[in-house]
């Protein structure tokens, strides 16, 4: 019986296998219009134009279908989960008690905003950002901005 690596192999070779004969078959076609229809009409540079179009075409896509497959390949041979979004912890947020709004303003600080920026984002004022950081620091027991986003990461609060 064959491992899943062999397998895999073969799988990879018919997909190559059945894409050169549609590709050849594809080719028979246009030669056939070629020669049924256009063959005074048409310069011979505008065919190879389109198959090498074509061919271009169908090799980005198969090329990242083939690359995409092979990400999810080595992901999956080291064990490691696919990549998911970082959670957020509901129960760290209760804790401290911050409101939606404080949330925000510790995000876009995390980002390395200015209380200006962060108030042009909110479409708050300038002294309603001071005053929600305020708030932030003293609910995260914190002095500074840079102690904030770090405890907030440290503690699952922002991604």
């Amino acid at each position: 019986m064959a491992n899943s690596a062999e397998l895999r192999k073969s799988g990879f070779w018919t997909t190559v296998v059945l894409y050169g004969l549609a590709l050849a078959a594809l080719v028979f076609v246009l030669k056939y219009f070629e020669y049924r229809f256009w063959i005074r009409e048409l310069r011979v540079e505008v065919y190879i134009g389109l198959v090498a179009l074509l061919f271009t075409a169908l090799g980005i896509w198969m090329g990242s279908k083939l690359l995409h497959q092979q990400k999810d390949l080595v992901t999956a041979e080291q064990g490691e989960p696919v990549s998911t979004p970082p959670q957020v912890d509901e129960e760290a947020l209760r804790r401290i008690g911050l409101s939606g709004r404080e949330r925000e303003v510790l995000q876009l600080m995390a980002t390395g905003n200015s209380n200006q920026e962060i108030a042009d984002k909110l479409f708050i004022s300038l002294p309603t950002v001071k005053s929600h950081s305020s708030n932030l620091f003293m609910k995260s027991e914190v002095k500074r901005r840079t102690e904030a986003v770090h405890k907030a990461k440290s503690l699952g609060l922002i991604p």
